[in-house]
């Protein structure tokens, strides 16, 4: 699979399934055993329903759907021995294909990150991998420890292996086996951080600092919080001008605050500040002139969303406020991977304060203190970390490339019972019982 390809839902092709009328009701039982074709009826319609929607001229038998390009080939030979055929079509303007998700090897763990959200539409791009990138990034960031990273790892390692058996055997367990890869990934990138703090089940000395000790220098640690945070954003801003230009062309791509107009405010705001930091006047001015150009053609847009007239023009002016609000506030919410990291090297330094302080007369208390902080620590903290880098993808980053829901793909699976007495398709004279 090509990165192109990667980065895109599943390419559609809209096909007919033909078939001679009477041959009709076999053909549609290997369609519905394939399950590779969305029908314009109920996804769980009888066979005698989805034959009487069927189109016949001349004894020919014919149904319009989509499926997966790569099936074509596959699902024309599984019909011919029945006398059917799938015959693409071509797609039909202003009708949306639906879409479906890669669900080849880490892609179908990876995929659900991105359906809790939404369903993507077929012509935007499909952020599964750098999504999933982004969250073990923020989730590292907020959890950095090697000790409980590593925990994390061999968590992902039972999980792939299903081990113990004995909860292997639970369907409900198993379902968890799929959330191997993001045990795995956030283990690795906690150890990461873990390394870059200094921090093993706490600031135990273990392993020493590469970066900085987040208790030491929390503005430090801040400004890598907000600067990430910046670098995500602009990322989301990048996608979402591509999404816009799949969408509607360029004037949604130009206009759109999530797509040029958005991307240039976020980017003159950004070298403004970088101007007035470094004492740059004239790339603060730079900075400023790209932000008001990306300010009007907001504005311009939501104008032309509006309609004009003075309630449109306040409308397109609350609007812009409030580009300029969330922007700001948006930012600003990625400072709890800075906040979430300090909590996260509190906790460890509490506990292991308390263990070093109770080891000299009550080396037990010392190291049930240990454990049980390290646990709670793990448990609490993981789960809350968890919940927080969700939180940032979906409201900060998701925001941005989506602006609509796409329509899932839903095959056609007839009941296990459909197949008695199936009549023959509206408009056939002929006997089509098997």
């Amino acid at each position: 699979m090509t990165w192109r390809a990667a980065l895109r839902p599943v390419l559609m092709e809209r096909v007919a399934i033909v078939a001679p009328a009477p041959a009709l009701a076999d053909v549609l039982t290997l369609v519905g055993e394939a399950g590779a074709v969305e029908l314009a009826t109920p996804p769980d319609a009888s066979v005698e329903t989805v034959s009487r929607a069927a189109v016949v001229r001349g004894g020919v038998a014919a149904l319009a759907g989509w499926t997966p390009a790569t099936l074509v080939a596959g699902l024309s030979a599984r019909l011919a021995p029945a006398g059917g055929a799938v015959v693409p079509l071509p797609r039909p303007r202003g009708v949306e294909a639906p879409s479906l998700l890669h669900t080849e090897g880490l892609r179908r763990s990876l995929s659900p990150l991105v359906l809790a959200y939404g369903t993507v539409p077929y012509r935007d791009v499909d952020p599964t991998p750098l999504a999933a990138g982004a969250y073990v990034l923020m989730f590292g960031m907020m959890f950095g420890d090697a000790g409980h990273g590593a925990l994390l790892l061999a968590a992902a390692a039972a999980l792939y292996l299903r081990r113990p058996r004995r909860l292997a055997r639970s369907q409900r367990l198993e379902r968890f086996r799929r959330a191997w890869p993001f045990a795995a990934g956030a283990g690795l990138t906690s150890v990461l951080f873990g390394l870059l703090y200094g921090e093993f089940f706490g600031p135990t000395g273990v392993v020493p600092v590469l970066w900085l000790e987040p208790l030491a220098h929390p503005v430090h640690l801040l400004l890598a919080a907000l600067g990430a945070g910046a670098l995500m954003l602009g990322g989301a801003y990048a996608l979402g001008v591509v999404n816009r230009w799949r969408e509607g062309g360029w004037p949604v791509a130009l206009y759109s605050s999530a797509g040029i107009a958005g991307a240039a405010v976020f980017t003159g705001f950004g070298l403004a500040f970088a101007g007035w930091y470094y004492r740059l006047d004239g790339l603060t001015v730079a900075g400023g002139l790209v932000a008001a150009a990306g300010l009007a053609l907001a504005l311009a847009g939501f104008l032309a969303e509006a309609g004009g007239g003075v309630s449109g023009v306040a409308q397109a002016a609350m609007r812009l406020f409030d580009v300029v609000v969330r922007l700001g506030a948006n930012l600003v919410s990625f400072a709890r991977l800075a906040a979430f990291g300090l909590t996260h090297a509190a906790i460890g330094s509490l506990v292991w304060r308390g263990a070093v302080t109770l080891w000299p007369g009550r080396p037990v208390a010392a190291a049930l203190v240990f454990v049980a902080g390290n646990t709670a620590a793990l448990t609490i903290e993981a789960l809350v970390v968890a919940v927080q880098a969700l939180r940032l993808e979906y409201y900060e980053l998701f925001s941005r490339l989506f602006q609509a829901e796409g329509r899932p793909f839903r095959p056609w699976h007839p009941p296990p019972t459909s197949r008695e007495a199936t009549p023959c398709p509206s408009g056939s004279d002929e006997a089509c019982s098997p």
